[in-house]
């Protein structure tokens, strides 16, 4: 085979991981963009090395991948932009190959924005230990020779973060079949006028994060009680025509299911401008985040573009 054709086989052989690569990364770094420069990266490298000497590709492009994340995780851009108290996980919408291995309930749970968040408060490594074992299956001997740490410590690492994402878990799965019902309840309540028809979807303890109008708030705005929650959400979804000349349009309001929860979703000419998720626990609405920036809405934009138009629940908001 000539040096030609080597490298195409060899560009196959990375195209063939790619997608697992990339959601390997958005697991560990909860941005799209983050997770798609991470896989970039990693291809240069792979162009770079001395390819005949690597016996297994998808462990060496794993290793490779889970270190240039964990290099951005503990960069100090990184820890200046996620402690100033404006970072949210990057929404993607249902059926994006980014959110990867879905098959179980781990794997699910591992990319849903609640767990993302929650993963801010573990350590690089045992955010790595965790994905790895719990999005991918890997044993305890394979991630110690990922990651350069002996088995114990893989060990101690996941049982650190499944006690710490275990303690802060909110919500659980939604059925596909069930998000429609939830959004339109409470668009209803939204609509009615009636605070408490709010207060009785959410739970005592539901929080409301949202990055802002336009997604331009320096620090996420956020809210603590049932009642100031029903209050914002009330407020915020009233139309009036200074939102709609923010938006460039008159939006629809559709439906979604993004990283497996209910969303809301603000769309005008096609184009995504703002998304609220919702995390359910029991049947109630415990997390609410309203996400408005168009780089966190980039990759969901696209993804809603080629998939097309459906019925929305609001023509004309």
């Amino acid at each position: 085979m000539d040096s030609i054709a080597t490298d195409r086989f060899d560009a196959g052989r990375f195209e063939a991981s790619r997608n697992r690569l990339a959601s390997l990364a958005y697991r560990l770094l909860g941005s799209a963009n983050d997770a798609e420069d991470a896989v970039q990266d990693a291809f240069l490298q792979w162009q770079a090395a001395d390819r005949q000497h690597i016996r297994v590709p998808e462990a060496w492009l794993t290793k490779v991948v889970t270190h240039l994340c964990l290099d951005r995780l503990r960069s100090a851009r990184a820890r200046r932009e996620r402690a100033a108290g404006a970072w949210l996980p990057e929404p993607l919408l249902d059926g994006d190959p980014m959110l990867g291995p879905a098959d179980t309930f781990e794997q699910r749970e591992s990319v849903s924005l609640a767990v993302l968040t929650l993963m801010e408060r573990l350590s690089p490594h045992e955010r790595a230990v965790y994905v790895l074992r719990e999005a991918f299956s890997y044993g305890h001997a394979e991630i110690a020779e990922i990651l350069d740490i002996t088995e114990a410590a893989s060990q101690q690492h996941l049982h650190r973060a499944r006690r710490r994402v275990t303690a802060g878990r909110r919500g659980g799965e939604v059925a596909p079949a069930a998000v429609r019902g939830i959004v339109e309840e409470f668009l209803a309540a939204a609509a009615s006028g009636r605070t408490e028809r709010l207060v009785a979807l959410l739970t005592d303890d539901a929080v409301a994060v949202s990055d802002g109008v336009g997604g331009t708030a320096r620090e996420l705005l956020r809210y603590d009680t049932p009642e100031r929650i029903a209050t914002v959400v009330r407020a915020g979804l009233k139309p009036t025509p200074a939102k709609r000349r923010l938006a460039g349009g008159t939006p629809a309001l559709h439906h979604a299911l993004v990283n497996g929860a209910p969303a809301l979703l603000f769309v005008v000419a096609g184009q995504v401008k703002g998304a609220v998720t919702f995390d359910v626990a029991d049947g109630r609405i415990a997390m609410v985040r309203g996400i408005a920036a168009p780089d966190r809405l980039r990759r969901l934009g696209e993804a809603w573009r080629r998939q097309g138009p459906d019925t929305p629940l609001v023509d004309r908001w």
